[in-house]
């Protein structure tokens, strides 16, 4: 959800923000945090300018942070300027969880595991792969309707992902 994650920051510039000193601060650039399960605890790098990267650049950007988080050779810098967190537990087998905002960032998406789940459709069940996704917002920066707008392309993006960058 690099990628998608990036383009929607970038759509939604209200959400690619901090709160300080009793403002919102836009970013400069769409940096976002990967949370990253360490021996020493849970960090999170950060993707930077990740809406100019490709799907290639993000991926290796990605593992490269998680290689050096996991080593311990993370440099500040690495730590420094993001504006939003993505936390996946899927890997763990969790479905859903509520993520808690990395103040002064804006928001942070929580990503469940991806699994066969029935819907109908057309008046039949039929069985697809889903995830649930949730975000928390800081609302002070973003307020529920601007949150739901965000969430909205996010999905959208994720289910058509011919429209990243149009």
């Amino acid at each position: 959800p690099d990628l998608v994650c990036a383009e929607t920051l970038r759509r939604h510039p209200r959400v690619n923000a901090s709160w300080s000193a009793g403002a919102i601060v836009t970013g400069d650039g769409v940096n976002v945090a990967i949370a990253v399960a360490t021996e020493d605890g849970l960090v999170a790098p950060v993707l930077h300018d990740a809406d100019q990267l490709d799907l290639a650049a993000i991926s290796a950007r990605r593992k490269d942070l998680v290689e050096a988080a996991r080593t311990r050779r993370l440099r500040p810098k690495d730590l420094e300027g993001a504006t939003f967190t993505i936390s996946n537990l899927g890997m763990y087998g969790v479905d859903s969880f509520q993520a808690i905002v990395d103040s002064p960032q804006a928001a942070i998406l929580a990503v469940g595991r991806m699994t066969d789940r029935p819907f109908a459709l057309n008046g039949e069940v039929v069985v697809r792969p889903a995830l649930t996704l949730s975000v928390s917002f800081d609302h002070r920066a973003v307020d529920g309707a601007r949150g739901a707008e965000f969430l909205d392309t996010l999905a959208s993006l994720l289910e058509q992902p011919a429209e990243l960058g149009a």
